[in-house]
């Protein structure tokens, strides 16, 4: 299947755009040890956003993969991940700040080294949200693809480093037409004291069209219901 659209986004960049419903948005890690921390908003409404809490409660897990689908507040499925090579989304640590990244890396400013400036996750995010009419307000918890992070019986989370090959690739289907907002900045819990972001290939790729055995919208009876109520929500629009 030829991509209709790819670009890379390089260690430590950003990129957002609308991408409309009916899409695979396939991302590869071209080189080990990738992070990129991801957001979602309905398009077409861009108080709708997606629901860490919502689609972990209803999918009864901590991290995200292949049949998970990221549920909006709204109770709707605004993508779903129906290809993944690793088996395990971190959704729970969230992004770098910019304290935090100068105590692990040491500071830098943009001044002194214009791009190569260690961006931090927080920076990217409200930059792109600026650009697309939203705020740091509307900064909501973020899927870290490619990277695991996983709590002991105590309740300590803890990173994999070795959980992200060069080539591996998630893929996910866009249910909705998304505002995808993208930070190629580290996982917060990574121990690495090198800045470790790697580049990251987006592929946007047409999606056949879901039929009901589709794996994910089987996947939980919720996910069935979200990706209904997102079809309702499009059909009262006569769309």
């Amino acid at each position: 299947m030829s991509s209709i659209w790819s670009t890379t986004i390089r260690p430590g960049g950003k990129w957002s755009g609308t991408i409309s419903r009916g899409r695979l948005l396939r991302f590869t890690a071209l080189e080990a040890g990738a992070n990129v921390s991801l957001l979602l908003y309905n398009a077409k409404d861009l108080t709708e956003h997606y629901n860490m809490p919502d689609s972990l409660k209803a999918q009864h897990t901590s991290h995200l993969t292949k049949g998970n689908i990221l549920m909006s507040d709204n109770g709707r499925s605004l993508a779903s991940i129906v290809d993944d090579q690793l088996g395990w989304h971190d959704t729970i640590s969230g992004y770098t700040s910019r304290a935090a990244t100068d105590a692990k890396y040491g500071k830098t400013t943009y001044q002194e080294l214009r791009n190569e400036w260690l961006h931090s996750g927080q920076e990217n995010f409200a930059v792109e949200l600026v650009r697309n009419g939203l705020g740091v307000r509307d900064l909501v918890p973020v899927v870290n693809l490619f990277s695991k992070v996983f709590c002991d019986e105590q309740g300590t989370m803890h990173f994999s480093p070795e959980h992200c090959q060069a080539g591996a690739a998630v893929t996910l289907r866009t249910d909705m037409d998304v505002l995808l907002v993208l930070s190629n900045t580290p996982n917060p819990l990574d121990p690495s004291g090198k800045y470790p972001s790697v580049p990251v290939q987006i592929e946007v790729l047409e999606a056949e069209a879901v039929t009901d055995d589709d794996f994910c919208l089987n996947y939980r009876p919720e996910n069935r219901r979200a990706y209904e109520n997102t079809q309702e929500y499009y059909l009262l629009q006569g769309l």
